[in-house]
Parts: structure tokens; sequence; C-alpha cells
């Protein structure tokens, strides 16, 4: 693969980018390419360095040597509890810390370089006095590892949209979700179900369905409410009460033309009627207590909610491209913006108290799983990044990259790259910031849940940045502190006492899984794609499997497992023009695929030489595995052959719209779905897992592994010791030098 433009960059440029954390070659699989001189000069005048002539290079080499000999601490100081860390400070400085809680430590003068081992966790400040030279720094101590969660367990995969019942508007809400935990936790013996990102959307018709471009990731989306569930809905006056049924009951003819007429989830004529009804609730009288509670939610949510509330209300005034909107508004500092929020103030009330309104039927829902007796409970998805034109981009430009967009690069899979349109955290203002708007998104999203998924989590180590007006093929590595941004991580997830799952899918840095392992962190396996690349791409055996995962047989951007085994998505993506090679070619490969899984489950004995290959089967293999998490694609309970998302589509593809259907296609309930034979079936294969944990079903084997659900001999877990790939490493991509075993997916998937 040639490099990105010519002639190469001089080596002052490299030594710049270097300097600020840009890497100047990346690997596609078949060697290092070098990044050409016009993107690094890009990426730079993003991160507010200028190098565009020879003369701004050394120029600006010389001011960051300068700045780094004259800084007395860093930005931020992020450290792991129970160790020493050595801080790179004159050894006549002062040093004292501020803790979060009020108190202070003065280090001895002559120990002040060291931070003791027995700091407590948490969000301080660092004091440095040296002659005449003060500096004040943020200092963050994390947890070295997370806690680990309590015992195997498994659970659903769903699309929370797609996942209606006879209540729902016309799709799946949150009185959905509490409904869906309930009956999964209390009926099935689930311990988790995973939902797609909740995130507040980009306003304007139509919408973007995806839930990976949101314009908030700090509030969820309002569409979400179960309108009935609002306390105030009782109190409403038989006026405001009948228009409110009048609107359920149109909403009926969306939820019917979805469920009875083939129709797709329709976002926006749902978010039109709950609106007005919303409208029409708030408006409703709250007593002491309530209002007690909303004026408390208002002051913890602070200047993040107020702004969200403003940009919102703005984007109805404006339209939600806040690019476009009047010069004076296009900062959140802005006087303009003040005077504009004052003469909205209604509007923004009106966002504020949505805000409240989503995240107390958020905490409802975690409490209904907790209540049905689920371990884990809801598992939330964080996407990797925010809709440029949205109100966190508004919100937070200080610390995002201006005229940058995240991607992927060229690789076995995607000869072009990948933009995905969204701009990336700058690492400088994060640490600037001391790493605060990272934190808080963090809080907000673990506040009510039992684990949370972290979409991309290779994002917290590098980032493909693509500049404005360049191809996706035309961009460059850009670093973060792994350590400060892991860091934050595991502090803000231990305060919740919540569990954390990488999304690690795709092209993965060498060691990058086994630092998430190390703190604590699980990772996510796919069947498909676990082979061991280091013995001709064979089936990984359940005992090399990393333990410290959620496994899963799918994921929403995959093909469905009734659809991989049946050949439906080949002929999916031929019909819709998306081959890269002939019919014939893809679907003897698809054919040969599901030979050696036949193959593989038979010599295991969880599968009869006479039985079809099914869900059943594989996921059998699956609680084979040591995973900690086994994931169901709720679709897969009833043969749904449909994805949620076919990357690389448009409007070719009814993407993030449909709802879970059976094997015909036909529209089920919520209801509908926990009574089909197909979800039964799964649920008592699964139910063994729970049953081998505590003994009941744990029947020593011949090999020294343990009866499955169907007398089989499950394989013992490999310890670590004993290993021949390390944990972490073959699952699911190839070494660095190989191709990956699954392409990089972007925020669509």
């Amino acid at each position: 693969m040639p490099a990105q433009d010519a002639p190469p960059p001089p080596p002052e440029l490299v030594a710049l980018a270097h300097a600020h954390g840009v890497d100047s070659t990346y690997d596609p699989g078949s060697g290092p390419v070098p990044v050409g001189a016009r993107t690094l000069v890009a990426v730079l005048a993003a991160l507010g360095v200028e190098a565009g002539t020879p003369e701004a290079v050394r120029e600006s080499m010389e001011r960051h040597l300068a700045q780094a000999k004259a800084r007395l601490l860093p930005p931020s100081v992020v450290v792991r509890a129970g160790r020493r860390t050595a801080l790179d400070v004159p050894a006549d400085a002062r040093v004292s810390i501020e803790l979060e809680d009020g108190g202070e430590w003065t280090l001895p003068a002559a120990r002040s370089h060291w931070l003791p081992a027995d700091l407590p966790l948490g969000r301080h400040r660092l004091l440095a006095v040296a002659g005449e030279r003060r500096a004040e720094a943020a200092l963050i101590v994390a947890p070295e590892r997370l806690d680990g969660l309590r015992g195997r367990s498994w659970g659903f995969l769903a699309q929370l949209y797609s996942v209606l019942s006879e209540r729902s508007w016309g799709m799946g809400d949150l009185g959905d979700l509490a409904e869906l935990a309930q009956w999964a936790g209390a009926g099935l013996g689930a311990g988790f179900v995973q939902i797609n990102p909740l995130h507040a959307a980009l306003p304007g018709v139509p919408s973007d369905p995806s839930p990976y471009r949101p314009s908030s990731r700090r509030f969820a989306d309002p569409v979400h409410l179960r309108v009935e569930a609002v306390p105030e809905y009782a109190y409403l006056r038989p006026g405001q009460r009948g228009r409110v049924e009048d609107l359920a009951r149109r909403a009926g003819l969306l939820r019917a033309e979805v469920l009875e007429h083939d129709g797709l989830i329709d976002r926006d004529a749902v978010w039109t009627l709950k609106c007005e009804a919303l409208e029409l609730l708030h408006r409703a009288p709250r007593g002491v207590g309530r209002e007690a509670a909303y004026r408390a939610y208002v002051r913890r949510e602070g200047a993040w909610l107020e702004k969200y509330a403003v940009w919102s209300a703005l984007a109805e005034a404006h339209g939600s491209d806040w690019h476009a909107w009047p010069k004076g508004l296009r900062r959140p500092d802005s006087p303009h913006v003040t005077l504009a929020g004052g003469e909205l103030a209604d509007r923004v009330e009106f966002h504020r108290w949505l805000a409240w309104q989503v995240d107390e039927q958020l905490g409802q829902a975690q409490q209904a799983a907790e209540r049905a007796g689920m371990t884990v409970g809801l598992i939330h998805d964080l996407a990797v990044g925010v809709h440029p034109n949205g109100a966190d981009a508004w919100a937070l430009q200080d610390v995002l990259a201006t005229g940058i967009s995240t991607g992927a690069p060229p690789d076995a899979f995607n000869a072009h790259g990948q933009d995905w349109g969204l701009p990336p955290w700058r690492p400088d203002a994060l640490a600037a910031a001391g790493y605060a708007p990272y934190a808080e998104l963090l809080r907000s999203a673990a506040r009510h849940a039992g684990a949370l998924r972290i979409d991309h989590v290779m994002g917290l180590f590098r980032l493909w940045w693509v500049p404005e007006g360049h191809r996706p093929t035309e961009g460059a590595y850009v670093r973060y502190d792994a350590e400060a941004m892991l860091g934050v991580l595991a502090l803000e997830a231990h305060r919740a006492g919540t569990a954390v799952i990488g999304e690690d899918l795709g092209t993965v840095e060498p060691g990058v899984r086994e630092v998430l392992a190390a703190r604590g962190i699980l990772g996510t396996s796919v069947l498909w794609f676990e082979r061991d690349w280091q013995a001709k791409g064979e089936i990984l055996p359940p005992a090399r499997w990393r333990a410290d995962c959620l496994a899963t047989l799918t994921t929403h951007d995959l093909p469905s497992t009734a659809a991989r085994l049946s050949g439906e998505h080949v002929e999916l993506r031929h019909r819709l023009g998306l081959l890269a090679r002939a019919l014939g070619e893809e679907q003897a490969e698809a054919a040969a695929e599901l030979a050696d899984w036949r193959t593989e489950l038979t010599r295991l004995g969880l599968l009869a030489r006479d039985e079809p290959l099914d869900p059943q089967a594989l996921h059998r293999f699956l609680l084979a595995t040591p995973a900690e998490l086994v994931g169901v694609w709720l679709p897969d309970t009833v043969g749904d052959p449909r994805p949620q998302n076919l990357p690389g589509t448009w409007d070719q593809y009814p993407n993030w719209r449909l709802p879970v259907a059976d094997a015909a296609g036909q529209p089920l309930t919520l209801d509908r779905l926990a009574a089909a034979p197909g979800t039964a079936a799964l649920a008592s294969v699964l139910a063994g897992l729970n049953r081998a944990e505590d003994g009941a079903d744990a029947v020593p084997a011949e090999d020294g592994g343990s009866t499955g659900p169907t007398g089989a001999a499950l394989p013992a877990p490999v310890p670590a010791s004993h290993r021949t790939t390390a944990p972490g490493t073959a699952p699911a991509t190839a070494p660095a030098t190989a191709p990956a075993a699954v392409p990089a997916t972007g925020p669509e998937g």
C-alpha cells in the first residue's frame, strides 16, 4: 500500500508530530505506511500547533521544549492507589495535596518527588512550589483494578427501540426495558440485559436513526420515555387527560403499523406525539417532594445540563446545526447565549425537566432488573463520539478537535478506510481540563448501569484522525494518555459499582487487550471470529477462550444467527450490491465456515451427527468457554433473519428501524416473544450456566471437564500458565502483522 502522499514528511516534522502524540506511520496489516506531510500538518493544526512551513515547525518545536522545561507540574496527574508514584519536580519543591473531602496532605520536603501509596481514591488537587514558581494540577487516584463480577451469567443483547409491547407508542421505551428485564431475570434467570446507546439524538426531520451518532452522550433521549409512567400523569386535569389519551390512541396506530402492517419504526412520528403529551405533563403541578427531587437533580447535573437545555431550546429556534446559528450563539459562554436562553426560558426549563424524567425512568429500569434477581442488571452502551452539529459538540468545543473526524485506517477488509464523522477528544485539552468532561460523561453513563459497554475501547489508547477535506486514507493515529483515560474510567466505574466491557473488535494494537484485562475491563468475543491465527486460522477451542469477556454469536451490525445458518446474509448483501467477490465464492466460503463449526461441535459432543446446526448448539459452545458473560442476541430467540444494521448502507436498507420479528418476518410484541417456543428452548440451554456455577449440574467428566446441558462433556478451562496463546491475543483479531479477523466498525455499528 503506497504512502499517503509524496514526498515523505521531513524528519523535523515527524519529530514535532511525535512530540505531540501523533504517529507518523500506520500498519494496515502489510507493513508500516508513512503518513503524508499534508496530513501531519493538518492534524497538528487541530492540536493548536503550527507546522505549515519549515520555520513554523522549528519554532513550534522550540516552543514545545521551552514549555516542557518551564513547567513545574503536568496539567493532570493520574496514579493508581497502592503504588508510590514518582513526581518529576525540583528537589527543593514543596508539594501538598488538597483532598476532595477537604483534607490536606503536605509531603516531606526531602521526599516530595514521590506521591505516597496510601493516597485515598478520588479527584484531588496537587500543588507545588519551587522558588518563585507555583503550579497546580488535577490529581486523580484510581483503583488498580475493578472488582470482578459475581460469577458467570448470561443475558440478552437488545436494541430497545425494536422491543415493542402493547403499551409502546410505536417503538420500545423505558417501560418496555423494565418489563424485559423483569421477565428475563425473574422468569429465565438471566443476569443482564445489554441495550443500544440511549443517547439524545440530533433533532430534525428526518432524524438520523443511528444511536451511534448522537447529539449528546451525556443525556438520554426523551423519545424513550413511557408517558404514562410520569408521576404527574395521575394529576392531569380532565381536559389534559383526554388530550393525552387521544395522543396515545394515535400512537397505537403507529404501533399497529409496525406490528401488523410491516411498517418501519418512525422515531420522528413517535416523538411528535410524545412531545405534545410531555408538554402537558410538564405543566401539571408537582408536589413539594417531587419539586425538591427535581431541584436536586438540576444541582447535581450542573453546568452541562444547563448547556444541554439551552442548546435544545436554541435548536428549536435556529435548527440543529449550531455552526449555522447567528455568530453570537455559536459559543456557550457568549453573552448572546445568556440573553437568548433568558428569552427562551420556558423551553429551556422544559428540556431540563425532560432530562430529569429520562434519568428517573432509567433508574427505575435498573431497579426493576435488580429486583428480578439479575446479578448485573442493565448494560448501557457508550458511543465512541458525538455528532459534530449536536449539543455536546457545542458545549465541549474547547476539548474536541475542530476540523477532525474519527475513523479507521485502510485495512485488509476496507482499502478505502472509514470516516465516522465524529469529532474526537483533544488529548492536550482533556488533560488541561483535569479530565473533568470525560469523568462527568462516564459518571452519567454508569449511574443507572450494572455494567458499561465502551464502544471502540481501543480509542482510549489511540484514534484515527481524518482532517476535514481529506480522504479516510489520509489520516493519522493520535495517541491518548491511556493510563489516564483508563484511570478515570476505573475511578468512575468503581464509585458507581459498575463493571466495564470494552468493545475490542477489529484492529487491536498489540498489548491493548492485556492492559485492559489487567485493569479488570472485560473484552468482547464473537464466536465466528475466535480463531487461532497462529495455527492456520483454526477454530479456537473453548478452553482457550479468554475468561474476561462477553461472548456472543453476533452483534447489532453483524448477521443474525438465523441468517448466517441459512446463508441469507450473503444473499442480502448480494441483492444490495455489497459483495466484493462473486456470489458463488462468498456462498462457498460461508458454507465452509458452517461445515467447520459442525465438525467442531460434533467433535466436542455438543451436536449429534444427525442434528441440524442451530443456535442452541452454538450457545452450548459459548457455555463451554470460560467467558464470564454470555450474551444472546434477542432476535436469535425467535429466528429473526434480519440484521438491525447493515454497515455500508444508508437508504438501501432500513437500518435501526426494524422491530424484532420471527423467522417469517412477522413482528412480535414482547409478550409474544416471551411465549415463543424458541425462546424457552434457548433459555433452557442457557440455564445450565447458572446451574453449573452453583454445582447443581456440574458432573465430573473423564477429561476433567464438566457435563453440559445435553450431557456432553464440556472442556475444562486451561489455566493461564498452560495456555499456548496469551489471553486476549488470539480472539477476534490477528496479530498486527496479519489481517484482522473482523473489520473495524464505525459508529453506525
